[in-house]
């Protein structure tokens, strides 16, 4: 093989080395990117700061977008941070999620609950269904002015548990089939697991009555299962809610990948800061 031949072959090696390392050198940096923040975050607020973050990735070769919701997989990583936190010091959890499955935000939450010292739940921009139970489960819900939660009535695939269950009734159990009956009865008692859990959650710190109130408003239906509950109308509603999201938290958001395109569907140029004048 001439020289020729040889720089030919070493320059489509190295282009291919590139085509492979370089998402993972992406990755890396972005990780430490990452924990930088965290730390500067924990030792401004005094605080375990843990987060959950669930975003479309694009890391890979060819940018393929991976879809995320709470996992038992998410429940096992929170559950170890929050033991191995200071049973003395604040944990400040960052929730941006779908939602996911009703297990695994239960253990979160109620792992939240019971540390001791004061626990906050940061929602910078959503957390919809399991994610709003687990905000529920803090002391503290830390929202930005124009973030969301959402309702937490039970899924059941495809369909909320509460409109099977309304669904047969109207109907009459005279006139669906076994298979509809069995799903009705599996909702009915979706519903009423959530809403004890939502009680006990938020007895503490709202009151009995209060505490049945929220949770027969978030689970029984009232609206769809992607209603975006404000921050004005979590307030209305009795939620204990807070605006003062640390601008760190913005910043960390920055630093989670969105899938790979063609071309930007938002873009935005600052406004220009004028200098002062001398």
């Amino acid at each position: 093989m001439g020289d020729a031949g040889f720089w030919s072959s070493m320059f489509w090696l190295l282009f291919f080395l590139y085509l492979l390392l370089w998402p993972q050198m992406q990755f890396r940096s972005l990780q430490l990117a990452r924990a930088r923040l965290l730390k500067a975050l924990s030792e401004k607020r005094s605080s375990t700061v843990i987060t959950m973050i669930h975003r479309q990735e694009s890391i890979g070769l060819f940018g393929i977008p991976f879809y995320k919701f709470i996992s038992i997989e998410d429940s096992e990583e929170v559950l170890r941070a929050i033991r191995s936190a200071p049973k003395d010091k604040p944990i400040d959890l960052i929730i941006h999620t779908p939602g996911g499955l009703v297990l695994a935000a239960t253990q979160i939450a109620k792992a939240l609950k019971d540390h001791p010292a004061e626990t906050r739940v940061i929602v910078p921009h959503y957390a919809m269904s399991g994610g709003t139970l687990i905000a529920l489960a803090a002391d503290k819900i830390v929202m930005d002015p124009h973030a969301v939660l959402g309702p937490v009535d039970p899924q059941l695939g495809q369909y909320p548990a509460p409109s099977i269950v309304r669904a047969v009734e109207k109907k009459g159990t005279e006139k669906v089939d076994d298979q509809t009956l069995i799903l009705a009865d599996v909702a009915e008692k979706a519903i009423k697991q959530v809403r004890d859990f939502v009680y006990n959650l938020l007895k503490d710190r709202y009151g009995e009555e209060k505490a049945r109130e929220l949770a027969q408003v978030l689970t029984e239906g009232r609206w769809t299962h992607d209603y975006p509950i404000t921050v004005e109308h979590a307030k209305e509603l009795g939620l204990h809610v807070e605006t003062d999201v640390p601008p760190e938290v913005y910043t960390l958001m920055e630093l989670y990948k969105q899938p790979m395109k063609q071309r930007g569907t938002v873009e935005f140029m600052p406004y220009p800061k004028q200098e002062a004048k001398r």
